[in-house]
């Protein structure tokens, strides 16, 4: 038992003198150096192809990927229209989407000035294929942290009326 004990007190010693007596002195301000890489140098050199952020984009020629080839806007809003596109709006979209702010989802006012009807109606339809085959919709997901939007079993007709209200928003 006095060999442990003393093994234990000499080991404690040990690790006291070990830890202590060594004083390191601070040097005033702190820089590293070092070279950039060939990697970052392209970068800098050549800026990013799509600096202007998904949501803000204009595309107006993509139809993106889905059954909807072809939509046909009045010249008129159809007010009867929009209003069951913002009860659907209201009732299934607004948990993710505001109309006039990014939330979880891009804002979809003033969204077909940017998009076309045909990509709109694909996206609300199809939101799964959209984003596996689209390129601006893996964008938009992407920028907005890969929150995939869900699909909320709209009919045709749904997504029309939707479409219409989005009309409306300006």
């Amino acid at each position: 038992m006095k060999i442990v004990l003393k093994s234990l007190t000499l080991l404690f010693s040990l690790l006291l003198l070990s830890c202590g007596g060594k004083e390191e002195k601070k040097k005033e301000g702190f820089s590293v150096e070092r070279q950039k890489t060939e990697t970052e140098n392209q970068t800098e050199a050549a800026p990013a192809a799509n600096t202007i952020p998904a949501s803000q984009r204009v595309t107006l020629d993509d139809k993106g990927v889905g059954p909807i080839k072809s939509v046909t806007l009045d010249a008129e809003i159809d007010q009867a229209l929009a209003a069951k596109g913002k009860a659907v709006y209201d009732q299934l979209c607004l948990a993710c989407h505001r109309p006039d702010k990014k939330f979880i989802g891009p804002a979809p006012t003033g969204i077909l000035e940017r998009r076309s009807p045909e990509w709109v109606m694909n996206m609300i339809l199809h939101p799964e294929m959209m984003t596996k085959d689209d390129p601006l919709a893996k964008e938009l997901m992407a920028e907005f942290n890969n929150a995939p939007m869900a699909n909320q079993g709209l009919t045709e007709e749904q997504a029309r009326a939707v479409l219409e209200y989005f009309r409306t928003l300006k």
